[in-house]
């Protein structure tokens, strides 16, 4: 039987309030977040390692996107995109530095599901042939130029890009 995970609950300035939730119960209130991660890898030659998600998925399915995912109870933000690319991708940015690079957060009121966003970009030295994609969650990858994920964002199929977009281009 799967465990249960938790999220911490954040206030509005991004400081734990000592409360939990659920993993995607989305009951908070308009003035709590959970707190997510979003990791972009890019080689020295400036390509980006994108992935696809898979069409069974219930949001957004078929579009590019980088990885990331929820922040689990008592995990560091660093420690959490790590753990997600690793589990998506395959590859191990551990060793890579901090990779911080800005947080950006939504609103959703009425819908108890705000969240705040940790940016990071991590620079790592990997070949087609190091990458493993998650099955469940990626229907493939690709090592995009910023033209290319630029057009992807221009065809609407770029998942937060507009959000995000700074990190590639810094």
């Amino acid at each position: 039987m799967k465990k249960t995970e938790y999220w911490d609950i954040y206030d509005k300035n991004k400081q734990l309030t000592g409360r939990t939730m659920e993993r995607n119960v989305f009951n908070l209130k308009d003035d709590e977040y959970h707190l997510t991660v979003l990791g972009v890898i890019s080689r020295p030659d400036g390509k980006f390692l994108i992935t696809k998600r898979v069409m069974t998925k219930r949001w957004a399915p078929g579009w590019w996107e980088v990885s990331g995912g929820g922040v689990m109870a008592g995990e560091s933000s660093r420690d959490a995109v790590i753990r997600e690319l690793k589990e998506e991708t395959g590859l191990d940015v551990s060793g890579c530095g901090d990779g911080y690079r800005f947080t950006y957060h939504r609103e959703n009121p009425g819908e108890g599901d705000n969240y705040f966003v940790d940016v990071y970009r991590f620079v790592l030295d990997f070949e087609e042939e190091d990458v493993h994609p998650q099955e469940a969650e990626t229907d493939g990858f690709m090592l995009a130029t910023l033209d290319q994920i630029r057009e992807f964002a221009a065809q609407g199929i770029f998942l937060h890009y507009d959000s995000i977009k700074q990190v590639f281009e810094d």
